[in-house]
């Protein structure tokens, strides 16, 4: 890199750095160590700057913009490395981003509800760049460091720029979901992609005391809540939810989106029944509403999804079931206060939706920071509203 190029890109990485510590994500502890590894050493010549205002995806070419590149490198955005499992060619985004880097606020927010100590040993499921692999071994040592990916030329090209940082953590390519016995047990473990279930295996290889931290959800949004848990001598792990995250899921837990005609052979709306609400179903859509609505309303509704139609006069919004052929969508005008119901199908699922919201919200709209999450030994997930004994309702 050139030292003119050195030059342009120093000033945003310390803005980036003070940024960080005014917004409490970056602790006294972690400033050496992100001093000491650049994220830009990580980040590949061709990537796509995610906007989270409006989900657009803008490509960054090293070789025709190097001022450009390294300022998104020094910014607080994440940035797409991967489309479609690898399959994706040329510069326009692909179908589905399937690997990443997280936003700089993300990484450090996740290493600091992690709390780590000196000579503990760490295993990250998802090590995509090794940027974050690369802070944990400057922290803790390259010794105390597992981390498994589970694409072959992801995992290949994280061992090489490891290297080149000068850094050498175990990095293994394989199922994160079954861990790596070999260097349990382990102090901690940090999972760096969107879980719908928390695997026995990471419990098993976790020591009494030990912390699991994990974005979790369900299948209803993208968002998940970041759980931390800490795990006990019976083997199970228990904790509180630090707040909201949106990673990539987990390859294995991928929701397989269903197809509307199998739903509406005749087309909508079909055998329907029609009904009215003065709920609006986009306090239910997380990129609209920003509570923990769409949060509480998976958890409620197991086995939904939902997407969103929009033209300039109103949205149509969709609930569909993936355990049976039943649905529900309701149609809410732009300027209006009223909407039109309709649901096909065993299952009621505006009704379940209705139900959901309104226990939220009777329960005074608690964020996501109020919920927690419990992991039994027989691999039950309850989550609980203040306390563990508080278990969140459920229609399934």
């Amino acid at each position: 890199m050139t030292e003119q190029l050195e030059q342009v890109r120093r000033s945003p990485r310390v803005e980036l750095g003070r940024r960080l510590r005014d917004m409490g994500a970056l602790t006294a502890d972690w400033m050496p160590s992100f001093e000491a590894v650049d994220r830009a050493w990580f980040l590949p010549d061709i990537m796509w700057a995610h906007d989270m205002a409006t989900r657009c995806n803008e490509v960054v070419d090293r070789s025709a913009d190097p001022e450009g590149w390294l300022l998104v490198a020094d910014s607080d955005v994440p940035v797409v490395t991967q489309w479609d499992d690898g399959r994706h060619e040329g510069l326009e985004p692909g179908r589905v981003p399937t690997s990443s880097a997280s936003m700089p606020s993300v990484v450090f927010r996740m290493l600091r509800d992690l709390d780590v100590a000196d000579g503990q040993r760490v295993l990250e499921v998802g090590t995509g760049t090794g940027y974050n692999a690369a802070l944990l071994a400057h922290r803790l040592g390259d010794e105390n460091v597992t981390s498994i990916e589970v694409d072959p030329e992801v995992t290949a090209r994280a061992r090489e720029m490891l290297q080149r940082a000068g850094r050498r953590p175990r990095v293994i390519c394989g199922d994160g979901l079954q861990g790596w016995r070999e260097g349990a047990p382990y102090d901690r473990v940090i999972a760096t992609v969107g879980l719908r279930s928390i695997p026995a295996a990471w419990l098993e290889q976790t020591r009494p005391g030990g912390i699991i931290l994990a974005p979790w959800g369900t299948d209803f949004t993208n968002r998940d809540a970041l759980a931390r848990l800490v795990v006990a001598e019976d083997g199970s792990a228990s904790g509180r939810f630090t707040g909201s995250v949106e990673f990539m899921k987990l390859r294995s837990q991928r929701v397989v989106w269903p197809q509307f005609e199998e739903y509406l052979p005749a087309g909508f709306p079909g055998d329907a029944t029609v009904a009215e609400t003065c709920l609006s179903p986009l306090s239910m859509v997380p990129d609209v509403s920003f509570t923990a609505a769409p949060f509480v309303v998976g958890l409620a509704v197991p086995g939904c999804v939902h997407t969103v139609q929009r033209s300039d006069t109103e949205a149509l919004v969709w609930f569909i079931s993936l355990t049976d052929r039943s649905w529900a969508a309701v149609r809410w005008p732009a300027d209006g206060d009223r909407g039109e119901v309709y649901q096909s199908g065993a299952r009621r699922l505006w009704d379940e939706v209705e139900a959901a919201w309104r226990w939220w919200d009777g329960a005074g709209q608690p964020g996501v920071d109020r919920f927690g999450l419990t992991v039994r030994v027989d691999g039950a997930h309850e989550v609980w509203l203040g306390e563990p004994e508080q278990r969140v309702p459920s229609a399934g």
